[in-house]
């Protein structure tokens, strides 16, 4: 077993300890936690608290990017809040690895916590390479198929609310749609039901038929794409809820999901694992892993079609367009795949682009600031800004940057 730091989930812990997990996928969390208490974890998403980045800054080198003073501030806020019995809490950390900072996050949060006097609450680290592992935590098929599930109906529910939510003749009529949703889908997932491909396929249907029949007036908006770092694009602890923003602001804005990312995350692991020379069933399990994510993404996509709603570029388009912007072996970080979003953003009509990256991710700094201005000369007439989020700097200051994207100034 790969060595653990700090204290161990273990096996008893899953009848006392509530998992907490940061807000990181906004639109999944509901849909995730039902995955994970069909299968016996009490997994909970952390509350918001006001200026988080205050609770973590004690803990943490200001070298660090941004996201992790997101992370572990919002931990440390609920903590010391007193609405939690520290004793039976534990923390969950998603990791995909790679040369960045975020690669040691599981470590700084175990060592934070020590710090701050918390000990006793096992960090387990979520991911796909058996890293980290604790006696009391593990990915069964049950629990693999229930978060694909999760992820994929989340996707769906977000593409179809940001596509006809600007659109409503009656306000809120498309949020009430996708949490009746988020109800009946989060049963389904709890008990196992709906997470084979052919009950996907069939609750795919069923959802878009749903957001169909929803009255819409045609107008003419401010298109707004939003492309970025995975964290700043998802989470509103993160990107200090960008989307009520533009609500506010009378945009039709979009962003692409959450599966392309995923499998990114995988052929990227794979071209890794050719460069090491790992061995061959290593990768041939890579390789499987890859063309069954492609496959429900495929499922996705075909459910989308011919439906008036606009789908994600799949994964092989996405990488070709990106490969006209930057190199395709830059995939450390989010890498090339922020380029093939703000593509397909752009190509879909949307253009004005946000590209969201938080201060001190160096990859970020260097994909993102890189690509602008190959982007600009791919598309010229498209406003494309890149928004830093940081700890220290101001609300107005952002706000102003943001407004300078939708401004109509190119």
């Amino acid at each position: 077993m790969a060595k653990t730091y700090g204290a161990k989930y273990l096996r008893k812990m899953k009848k006392t300890h509530k998992i907490w997990l940061p807000d990181m996928l906004h639109y999944h969390n509901e849909l995730l936690q039902a995955a994970f208490l069909g299968c016996g974890y009490q997994l909970k998403i952390l509350p918001e608290a006001g200026r988080v980045s205050d609770y973590s800054q004690p803990y943490i080198s200001g070298d660090y990017c941004f996201p992790i003073f997101c992370i572990l501030g919002q931990l440390l806020a609920f903590l010391e809040s007193g609405d939690c019995d520290v004793d039976r809490t534990a923390f969950m950390e998603p990791q995909t690895g790679g040369a960045c900072r975020a690669g040691n996050y599981y470590n700084s949060i175990i060592e934070s916590l020590k710090k701050a006097g918390y000990s006793q609450i096992p960090v387990i680290s979520l991911n796909a390479f058996g890293e980290e592992k604790h006696p009391g935590f593990s990915i069964t098929p049950r629990l693999l198929f229930g978060a694909v599930a999760a992820v994929c109906y989340g996707d769906l529910l977000m593409t179809l609310l940001q596509q006809v939510r600007p659109y409503e003749l009656t306000k809120g009529q498309a949020e009430s749609c996708r949490q009746k949703w988020m109800r009946i889908l989060s049963d389904d997932i709890r008990r196992g039901k709906s997470i084979s491909g052919r009950k996907r396929r069939e609750r795919y249907q069923e959802i878009i038929e749903d957001f169909k029949g929803i009255p819409t007036q045609k107008k003419e908006l401010k298109k707004v794409g939003i492309a970025g770092e995975v964290y700043m694009k998802f989470s509103p602890v993160g990107n200090e809820h960008l989307e009520d923003y533009l609500q506010g602001e009378g945009c039709d804005y979009r962003m692409g999901g959450f599966v392309n990312y995923a499998i990114y995350i995988v052929d990227s692991e794979l071209g890794k694992m050719r460069l090491r020379g790992d061995p061959k069933w290593q990768q041939e399990v890579c390789v499987r892993v890859l063309c069954y994510l492609k496959r429900i993404q495929g499922d996705l996509n075909n459910a989308l079609s011919g439906k008036n709603f606009r789908a994600d570029a799949d994964f092989e388009s996405l990488k070709e367009k990106a490969s006209e912007i930057i190199d395709c072996s830059c995939n450390e970080g989010d890498g090339w795949v922020i380029a093939g979003e703000a593509a397909d953003l752009i190509q879909q009509g949307y253009d004005h682009i946000l590209i969201l990256h938080p201060f001190g991710c160096l990859v970020s700094h260097v994909c993102i600031r890189g690509i602008i201005k190959k982007l600009r000369a791919r598309f010229p007439g498209v406003n494309i800004q890149a928004i830093e989020y940081d700890y220290d700097s101001s609300k107005t200051l952002r706000e102003s940057r943001i407004l300078l994207g939708l401004s109509d100034f190119k």
